[in-house]
């Protein structure tokens, strides 16, 4: 296939190299010129594209079989989010019709469901957007379902929490007591290695049916005390504790829920290289003791 990726970043590079490594065509889209010059010693053909501009779609590649949208905001607020996740996808999905792809994955997130009660949710669950810059993801997702009742064959994958080589935050917050111990750590959070994201975007990409969720995520949903101590034994310190969680971490207390993916990775063919963040995480953050290993 000829596979364009659009958003040829962190986790997009890692998906365009991959298709690379088994023999399609990939081209990687990317914002700057100099960002999209770097892709080509990967074998991945450069497109230096702002997908926010609604005449890029007449940019893109001709040929392309298939595309990937991987995009991320370049902020925290909703106009942000409305470029990358929505705006942008309006451009990508006005291509994937005038060019009738085989498979349009979009890249999502679980930051869809705003459930704080604790409880599962999976693939099947509606999502509940709990503020301005979920609704906006939600969004993004509506248009992929228009999209796939107008015959474009969209699939959707929400990721969780991503981490890997290169993006490994959560242990610097624990590092520096940001994350740590106190009121609120008793909620889920849940988690995905880039390696294990990238194979369910290609899972999808191959595999996915026509109007399809799947969830990124890996098995292990973790309470946060349960993170915190973990990185923290890894580290050789003593887990940071503080009163009050909301000063350390704003924002972060309101959703609590377990993404489940079984349904996504059974219907796929997936088996997670990294079930857990344990595992994940492991080689990434080298145990300062060895009897610290578990």
């Amino acid at each position: 296939m000829h596979v364009v990726v659009a958003g040829c970043g962190w986790l997009g590079t890692v998906i365009a190299r991959a298709l690379r490594a088994r023999g399609d065509r990939v081209t990687g889209v990317r914002r700057s010129a100099a960002g999209a010059a770097s892709l080509a010693s990967f074998g991945i053909e450069p497109l230096a594209l702002d997908l926010g501009d609604p005449r890029a779609t007449e940019a893109l590649p001709r040929d392309a079989d298939a595309i990937v949208s991987c995009l991320a905001a370049d902020g925290d607020g909703e106009a942000a989010y409305r470029r990358a996740y929505v705006d942008a996808n309006r451009v990508l999905l006005a291509a994937a019709g005038r060019l009738g792809v085989r498979a349009f994955v979009y890249t999502g997130s679980t930051g869809v469901f705003g459930q704080s009660d604790g409880g599962d949710v999976d693939e099947a669950t509606e999502p509940a957007p709990a503020g301005p810059t979920a609704r906006v993801l939600l969004e993004a997702e509506r248009a992929l379902f228009d999209a796939a009742a107008a015959g474009i064959e969209t699939r959707i994958v929400r990721l969780s929490g991503l981490y890997g080589p290169g993006r490994v935050g959560i242990v610097e917050r624990v590092r520096e007591g940001k994350l740590a111990l106190g009121p609120g750590d008793d909620v889920w959070t849940n988690w995905c290695h880039l390696e294990d994201a990238a194979a369910a975007v290609i899972g999808a990409l191959d595999r996915g049916r026509l109007g399809a969720v799947y969830h990124g995520t890996d098995a292990g949903p973790a309470r946060r005390r349960d993170v915190v101590r973990w990185i923290a034994d890894r580290l050789g310190i003593e887990p940071p504790a503080r009163g009050d969680m909301e000063a350390i971490e704003p924002g972060r207390r309101g959703a609590n829920r377990r993404v489940l993916g079984e349904r996504t990775r059974e219907e796929l063919g997936l088996v997670l290289r990294f079930p857990s963040f344990r595992e994940g995480l492991a080689p990434l953050v080298p145990a300062r003791d060895a009897s610290r290993e578990r």
